[in-house]
């Protein structure tokens, strides 16, 4: 028995060890596309990547489309151009850490620190005292709470809001799931170092498809165009130190919600109703007990966790009424 373990571990050492240097995928041509299109910035030393479309003659409004986790501003692509067509300018931003952004190891990863690199890329644009309307997903939506929280206590730097529309994102710990590998890399120590090198496309395919509807599920197009932009910078590698906005969320609920709940900005909350991370109807009565100044959406019932990819018009229709109301 002890020469069979052994046999079984001189044959995967070798294979792990192939895996874990399998350089990462090329990127498509459709994303190839959105990379092109996109600058660098520098923040604090590292390159933060961003997209900046000039759009709607005659108007002066500006958006700025925070993504999610694991993701990027990729997220976007599906609305670029209907925001362009309403907007002078749009904005997407990849997170440090996240797509084609540096991904520095080891690193402390906070919302923080990503509502300081929002408010740099606004400083860089020239846009400090112009009012923007951010539209945020999942993590983004977090990022939000933290920027709209600056803006509302007028702290230095701040950006000036005029709208935020929040979408399917973990805003309150107590009705928040987090999935099993999440929850693992967040809380697991060596053993997240162990499966952060382990993760491959078949894991994040299983875990991406399944907060995503069973009608509305990406394309092998796509799933691999995110798992590309994952692997960019060996973003897989730092998944487990991202992960602690979880934790962060927990720790700093009253500052985040009570920014939420106290805010007089035009609010919106654009909500895919299958989400199996903010289920429903926990969510949307949560949601709509605390944050009574704000307006909401429910989309189709088959809509789930990314609904600007699942639903991009039904998203867009959402958001147009919204913005159109003040």
């Amino acid at each position: 028995m002890k020469e069979w373990w052994i046999h079984v571990g001189l044959i995967c050492i070798p294979l792990v060890a192939v895996y874990l240097h399998i350089p990462p995928p090329q990127l498509s041509p459709a994303l190839q596309k959105w990379h092109s299109a996109g600058q660098v910035f520098h923040f604090r030393g590292r390159k933060i990547f961003y997209r900046d479309s000039y759009g709607a003659l005659g108007s002066s409004d500006v958006i700025i489309l925070l993504h999610g986790f694991p993701t990027s501003s990729y997220d976007w692509n599906k609305i670029w151009e209907p925001l362009t067509q309403r907007f002078h300018r749009v904005i997407a931003l990849d997170f440090l850490g996240f797509g084609f952004s540096d991904k520095p190891r080891p690193h402390k990863y906070s919302i923080f620190e990503q509502a300081s690199v929002v408010e740099a890329l606004v400083a860089h644009l020239g846009l400090s005292n112009q009012r923007v309307n951010l539209v945020s997903h999942d993590y983004g939506d977090t990022v939000a709470l933290e920027l709209l929280y600056r803006s509302d206590q007028n702290r230095t730097g701040h950006l000036t809001l005029n709208s935020l529309c929040l979408s399917n994102g973990g805003l309150f710990p107590e009705t928040h799931h987090p999935r099993l590998l999440q929850t693992l890399l967040k809380d697991s120590g060596i053993l997240a170092l162990v499966l952060t090198r382990l993760t491959n496309y078949m894991i994040f395919q299983k875990g991406i498809g399944d907060v995503f509807g069973p009608y509305t599920q990406p394309t092998d197009a796509e799933f691999w165009d995110m798992w590309t932009g994952l692997r960019f910078n060996d973003g897989n590698l730092v998944l487990d130190s991202i992960l602690q906005f979880i934790n962060q969320r927990f720790q700093h609920r009253e500052r985040w919600v009570g920014a939420l709940t106290s805010t007089f900005i035009p609010l919106h909350m654009i909500y895919g109703p299958l989400d199996p991370v903010n289920p429903h109807p926990q969510f949307i009565r949560r949601y709509q007990q605390l944050v009574q100044r704000s307006t909401f959406t429910i989309l189709d019932e088959h809509i789930s966790h990314y609904p600007q990819l699942e639903d991009p018009t039904g998203f867009l229709n959402a958001y147009f009424n919204f913005i159109h109301s003040f």
